[in-house]
């Protein structure tokens, strides 16, 4: 794989559009066992009994095989343990339930969503939960988080104010799974998403780990070394309530990760491998989508808010064009063979969402009542609810969730547990604006009905010809601006897998590339896409994922014809209409031949 794609250029793509059924309703459930983590009295032995290389894996509990996996991943266990591919060392991160890379069939369910919401509980936003919430269900998402700021009122009093909307909007919205977090001020770095399982002391949790984590609440936003090991002791702390049952999942996900340029290759690599279980990608594109729509329609500005430059504390080695949004998705997940490359070549999952960072939305016809001020607000811990205005927000930068960018999630099953499964194991795609109605993939061996979902790798014999197979149901309806989008064109990106990086500010893959383009204009229904992708060769383990676009921006990728002819083009400041300029990016599969 490493020297040459061509086995995946051939592939004029069998472009079978078959107008058939293909749902999404395959129930071939996993068979895990959900009830997967441990209590605290196990962890001593487990831990000891899982770093005793001498002990193989076949002689361990599931207890200590899922601690081994994990110590494998965070590399604490050394290369000739961890799980090889012909040189290119696959430390794959190990989920609760002790799989490498859980393997299964397609999800039963697809559910939409978003995992960063504010509302009045944010010193910058407005809403209550139930309106973020009905709005959400409105406009068709099956799951939601509430994101307020980290910080030293959110963390005095804001965690626990903010509960007892968010049970009553559950109980309101009995169809809606609405979760409890916070916007997370990552010690050394950007924001992040920061989420827990419902139960009994999620309010505890949250609030503990904001206390003793949080970069604004301990002051510790600079970019020094021991900030940095702060977030990742944050991370590792999360793992531990986990661990200790005191919540029964808790996930991370950084946001709008290229904005300020402070979010550096080490640190996001740092926070991957601290607890795998634990942190698990971040924002393929930003919220804000509003931001960049024209004076007169909007604000005039900078789609995402990315309208930002380097500060003191931004990674030397970002280019200018970070900054911006490329075609509405951050720079890091836009670029073919760039920073998100980087880290999927490394064999690792490290996954991306969409979502709405829903604070004051374009268009609104509500404001905040007179005398609801910052004093009021530091007081009161939340600003006072809102009331109509009489007017229209036109330079809001926001759209409500669901509106626009949608987080689609593959799941056993309709519960929280089940999406943050979902989330952990990769099976998600994101698209902007309801660009397509359905997306599913697999890479699978060539002739076999069954292969490896989103987020999976498929373990294949040398020589076997493997395929990817894409099924992608066109949009018929309108979406939110009133109009049905058209799906112009599907790209499959591959990337070869080199294993761990000697450089940790490592930010480009030159062994990833798009292979193919399919032009996809005017096809209805569900149909499939097939690239042949050669034979299985163990000494060159790849992944492929894909994206596709209305085709209406396109310019050569940022890091040339030959590795992308076409793909998002920079976003203009003060003109970036979103609706014009539609993508969906799926996550990753992986094909880990063996001998």
């Amino acid at each position: 794989m490493g020297h040459s794609h061509d086995h995946t250029g051939h592939g004029h793509g069998h472009d079978h559009s078959h107008e058939h059924g293909h749902g999404h309703g395959h129930g071939h459930g996993h068979g895990h066992d959900h009830d997967h983590h441990h209590p605290n009295t196990e962890l001593d032995a487990a831990t000891t009994a899982a770093l005793d290389e001498s002990i193989p894996d076949q002689d361990l509990s599931p207890t200590e095989l899922s601690r081994r996996g994990l110590l494998r991943s965070a590399g604490i266990l050394g290369g000739a343990a961890a799980l090889a591919v012909s040189g290119a060392e696959f430390a794959a991160a190990t989920s609760p339930t002790g799989h490498v890379f859980t393997s299964g069939g397609r999800p039963n369910v697809w559910l939409a969503g978003d995992h960063h919401i504010h509302t009045q509980l944010s010193s910058d936003g407005m809403y209550r939960v139930i309106d973020q919430a009905q709005h959400a269900a409105a406009n068709g998402l099956d799951w939601l988080v509430i994101t307020d700021h980290g910080g030293a009122t959110h963390a005095r009093i804001g965690v626990d104010l903010v509960n007892p909307q968010i049970k009553a909007a559950r109980a309101e919205l009995k169809n809606t799974l609405i979760f409890q977090g916070l916007e997370w001020n990552i010690p050394a770095a950007e924001h992040g998403t920061v989420f827990v399982a419902p139960g009994s002391r999620e309010v505890e949790v949250l609030k503990q780990f904001e206390n003793g984590y949080d970069g604004s609440v301990k002051n510790a936003g600079a970019n020094t070394p021991a900030n940095e090991q702060l977030a990742l002791d944050g991370i590792q702390w999360l793992g531990r309530q986990v661990d200790q049952r005191r919540v029964a999942d808790a996930l991370f996900l950084a946001n709008h990760p290229a904005r300020n340029g402070i979010d550096s290759p080490h640190e996001i690599r740092n926070w991957r491998d601290a607890d795998p279980r634990i942190a698990v990608g971040f924002e393929g594109a930003p919220g804000h989508q509003a931001g960049g729509l024209p004076a007169g329609i909007g604000a005039g500005g900078a789609r995402g808010l990315y309208g930002n430059a380097p500060n003191a504390n931004s990674f030397p080695g970002y280019p200018a064009e970070s900054y911006r949004t490329w075609g509405g998705f951050d720079w890091m997940t836009s670029t073919v063979g760039g920073l998100w490359d980087s880290l999927l070549a490394e064999g690792k999952p490290w996954w991306i969402s969409a979502n709405s960072d829903s604070h004051v939305n374009w268009n609104e016809t509500s404001r905040r009542p007179d005398g609801s001020d910052q004093a009021q607000f530091d007081r009161d811990g939340r600003y006072m609810d809102p009331v109509y205005s009489r007017t229209v927000n036109r330079t809001a930068a926001d759209f409500f969730p669901g509106y626009y960018s949608r987080t689609h999630v593959g799941a056993d099953n309709r519960d929280y547990r089940a999406v943050m499964e979902g989330l952990r194991n990769g099976r998600v795609w994101v698209d902007h604006g309801a660009l397509v109605k359905a997306v599913d993939m697999e890479v699978r061996e060539t002739g076999k009905t069954h292969g490896e979902p989103l987020g999976g790798a498929l373990h294949v014999r040398r020589g076997r010809a493997i395929e990817l197979v894409i099924r992608i149901t066109a949009q018929n309806v309108p979406n939110w601006a009133n109009f049905t989008p058209s799906l112009n064109r599907v790209d499959a990106i591959v990337g070869a897998v080199k294993g761990a990086v000697s450089d940790k500010d490592t930010f480009t893959a030159p062994d990833t590339k798009v292979v193919k383009q399919w032009d996809t204009s005017g096809k209805r229904g569900t149909f499939e896409l097939v690239l042949p992708l050669g034979k299985a060769d163990p000494e060159n383990p790849f992944y492929v994922r894909v994206r596709g676009t209305d085709g209406n921006r396109s310019q050569v990728g940022y890091l040339g014809a030959a590795i992308d002819p076409a793909g998002p083009q920079l976003d203009v400041v003060g003109d970036a209409d979103p609706w014009a300029d539609l993508w969906f990016y799926t996550n990753p599969i992986w094909v880990l031949p063996t001998k």
